[in-house]
């Protein structure tokens, strides 16, 4: 297996995450809500800097030999109410999957929420991308709903498992 490095992102990585972007949501089975066109390279840039300052969000990424090849997006919800929950996004380029790069950022992640007291992540995943589905569950995320008609991708709305991570609590 590959070395893998997980890290923060930094302003620098603003490029080959947008490439990374770009090519996952080229793929056909649609894992992303983005198809081809994700942000620009300045406004990636402006973003990592956004995350870095800020102590309620952060981009961790994957980083190998042949350069970036996974990230993961965490921000905590804002509204006091559910100040405890943070979200999650995750990617992983097609050639590096299912060699534990997914799991590593989710690890990474729980350590992140664990030293902001996050008691809860959660994410959406389509119902067809059976191959997550069962990186989550098996790292111990649950179905906690089922939104029908979530998003809308390429000008059709699709449907989204909403799952969660509830074990931060202390």
């Amino acid at each position: 297996m590959t070395r893998i490095e997980i890290r923060e992102a930094e302003p620098r990585d603003a490029n080959a995450l947008v490439e990374l972007a770009r090519a996952v949501g080229r793929e056909p089975e649609g894992w992303l809500l983005a198809t081809e066109e994700w942000r620009s390279v300045a406004a990636e840039r402006r973003y990592l800097r956004a995350v870095r300052r800020s102590p309620h969000a952060a981009v961790f990424v994957a980083e190998a030999r042949e350069g970036l090849v996974g990230r993961l997006s965490v921000s905590r919800d804002p509204h006091p109410a559910s100040h405890h929950v943070a979200d999650l996004g995750l990617m992983v380029a097609a050639s590096h999957r299912r060699r534990g790069i997914g799991r590593a950022l989710l690890e990474r992640t729980v350590a992140w929420a664990r030293e902001r007291d996050v008691e809860k992540l959660e994410l959406h995943v389509f119902p067809h991308n059976e191959p997550a589905i069962a990186l989550y569950e098996s790292f111990g995320f649950v179905r906690e709903g089922y939104r029908r008609r979530h998003y809308r991708r390429g000008g059709e709305y699709v449907d989204a498992i909403l799952m969660a991570f509830p074990t931060l609590s202390r």
